[in-house]
């Protein structure tokens, strides 16, 4: 699909992440948090999970937009957001991210809310908490 084609077919709630490198990523969400890549080039990747999609631009396709100065001098990208992938068993999420040495934050546990929950922290500085219900709720 062309760009401008796939742009105007956005609604709702769009997330586009800017990454210092698109393959180094992509691992991450298919291994990690079990995306499926619709679409990827060295600029640009679009993946999906669980009903979600979202967008990762390289930080060079990013050159010129007013927010691509606050990625290149912060200290850890996304600080203050927990990005959430409802459906993705935070145990095997976990273990994924220990094999493909990434961080885990908080290594899976029952929550009084209902879920059980993992955190795991991608290539570059992003927070993921994959979460599923407790078995038996």
């Amino acid at each position: 699909m062309a760009a401008g084609d796939y742009a105007r077919s956005l609604t709702g709630l769009s997330l586009d992440l800017l990454v210092r490198d698109i393959d180094r990523s992509l691992r991450f969400h298919r291994d990690v948090l079990g995306a499926v890549v619709v679409y990827f080039d060295v600029d640009f990747a679009v993946v999906r999970a669980n009903g979600g999609e979202w967008m990762l631009h390289a930080d060079h396709a990013y050159d010129g937009n007013p927010v691509s100065g606050i990625a290149r001098i912060a200290i850890q990208r996304g600080a203050g957001v927990v990005l959430r992938l409802h459906g993705r068993d935070p145990d095997d999420a976990a273990r994924a991210a220990v094999r493909g040495g990434y961080g885990v934050m908080a290594a899976a546990k029952d929550k009084p809310h209902g879920l059980r929950e993992a955190y795991i922290v991608d290539p570059d500085g992003y927070v993921w908490a994959t979460d599923g219900p407790l078995k038996g709720t």
